[in-house]
């Protein structure tokens, strides 16, 4: 549902969720009872996807809480990983 803004003269700016096309041109203010008229304001739209706001959220969130590191490589655990390499060159290296 949209969101539609009002404003008291009394009071304050507030908003209110009604169905799209249905919403009132005044309503009663929630604090004062004072009628509040409707106002015209900017939609809130975005271009961006669900992939880009995580995106955002998280560089956003990591710049006042870091994630804790653990490990010189990012996603290992210190004593995890595999013992020996899978290049083909490497056994013909001498063995200690």
């Amino acid at each position: 549902m949209p969101i539609y803004e009002f404003r008291c003269d009394v009071c304050a700016r507030f908003e209110q969720t009604h169905p799209m096309g249905s919403a009132p041109e005044s309503v009663a203010c929630p604090t004062c009872r004072a009628p509040a008229r409707r106002l015209m304001s900017a939609p809130h739209l975005s271009a961006a996807g669900s992939a880009a706001f995580g995106l955002i959220d998280s560089s956003a969130r990591s710049a006042s809480e870091p994630e804790v590191v653990e490990s010189a490589l990012p996603g290992r655990r210190p004593g995890s990983g595999a013992q020996f390499t899978a290049n083909p060159l490497h056994r013909k290296l001498p063995r200690p």
